[in-house]
């Protein structure tokens, strides 16, 4: 998969721009605040459906103008597609080679890419939630149907909480609702948990070898999903009936808490480095090489069901690995599309680069 070009109006302090990217690596250099991480922040829109760093997609827009404009084009083993997203007041428009796309779960998942930036610096030592937003981003992109099965998952989930909450008020809600909505969560929970445990599976494999490979075998890192029923299961009508166990056993707990306090919102990816939790033992240059080992990983899962390669979006992160992490990281990527952003002195382990100069939301390919 390729980018060829991207464009945007009015998108953070970009009035206009189009930019070309050639097939290998592309280089967005500049100083801080001239608008290199917006390009990456633009491209990411179309692989997950929204910001990787703004909470609403009003913030995206340029100060004092009306609403944006984006565009993509890029290139898939199909031949060229395109890519549009648009923002107007209140009303949101998503495209597809001109075609209008109307349900987010169609529109995620057509441009796969790849982001690493310093905030997943945190998914080691980090919270849960942080896991498992990387875990409900990746799979997204490798069978579109998760991301429909989450979101109804999380719309009865709230129905849910909303009638323990009743319950746990002494208001006269029949049980027979909230009976209902767990079965509801468990089948929704079963189809989340057999796509987790399969994507676990694989990622524990890639990130295994990259691990070893970046240490030169001093280091191994072992994934596992953590969740409220046994591992390994793969029978959905089995899973589903473990989960309804789980809320019917725990129901009183979850009346007294009014929310429910179980199932895939509150699961977690452990992460072990030569045996030891890696939460508790792993130190700051092992972190580096587990985030690293993983992304490479979610890239190479999607290259093993699809055929090609994502786009790797950087992020500023040459500046937070040391020299041997930063070439290792060049030499894997070195034959497939990357758009990395960087500051002064962090690209020098990088070859054959297309150079884009970014100032103040304008963007200048350079040949030097």
């Amino acid at each position: 998969m390729k980018i060829k070009s991207f464009k945007a109006k009015n998108f953070r302090n970009i009035e206009e721009c189009n930019i070309e990217f050639s097939e290998g690596v592309n280089l967005l250099y500049g100083n801080n605040a001239e608008g290199k991480t917006n390009i990456l922040e633009g491209i990411y829109v179309f692989s997950r459906g929204r910001s990787f760093r703004a909470r609403e997609d009003s913030e995206m827009v340029k100060f004092s103008e009306d609403g944006f404009n984006i565009n993509i084009k890029y290139e898939t083993l199909l031949g060229e597609e395109s890519l549009e997203y648009s923002l107007f007041g209140k009303e949101r428009l998503r495209k597809k080679n001109g075609y209008r796309i109307n349900k987010i779960t169609d529109f995620v998942g057509n441009l796969k890419a790849v982001l690493f930036y310093p905030d997943n610096m945190n998914l080691v030592k980090g919270s849960p939630e942080e896991r498992r937003s990387f875990l409900n981003i990746a799979i997204s992109q490798y069978d579109p149907l998760y991301l429909k099965y989450y979101q109804g998952y999380k719309k009865t989930l709230e129905n849910r909480n909303c009638t323990l909450k009743f319950l746990q008020k002494g208001f006269p809600v029949d049980r027979e609702e909230l009976f209902a909505w767990s079965r509801t969560l468990s089948e929704y929970a079963s189809l989340i948990f057999l796509l987790r445990e399969e994507y676990v599976e694989k990622l524990k494999y890639y990130s295994k070898i990259f691990s070893l490979d970046i240490s030169g075998g001093r280091e191994k890192i072992t994934l596992s999903y953590e969740c409220d029923i046994e591992n390994g299961l793969r029978d959905k009508d089995l899973i589903k009936e473990k989960y309804e166990k789980v809320f019917s056993e725990n129901i009183e707990r979850e009346i007294l808490a009014g929310t429910t306090l179980f199932g895939p919102h509150r699961d977690d990816l452990k992460i072990d480095i030569n045996g030891k939790d890696s939460r508790l033992f792993a130190s700051q240059g092992q972190q580096r090489s587990i985030v690293l080992s993983m992304k490479l990983g979610e890239g190479d899962i999607i290259h093993s069901r699809f055929g090609e390669y994502p786009v790797y979006l950087f992020d500023d992160v040459l500046s937070e690995l040391d020299d041997e992490r930063r070439a290792y990281l060049a030499g894997k990527t070195d034959n497939l599309q990357t758009v990395i952003t960087s500051c002064e002195g962090a690209e020098r382990h990088l070859k054959n680069i297309n150079v884009i100069i970014a100032e103040g939301g304008t963007y200048v390919p350079s040949h030097r």
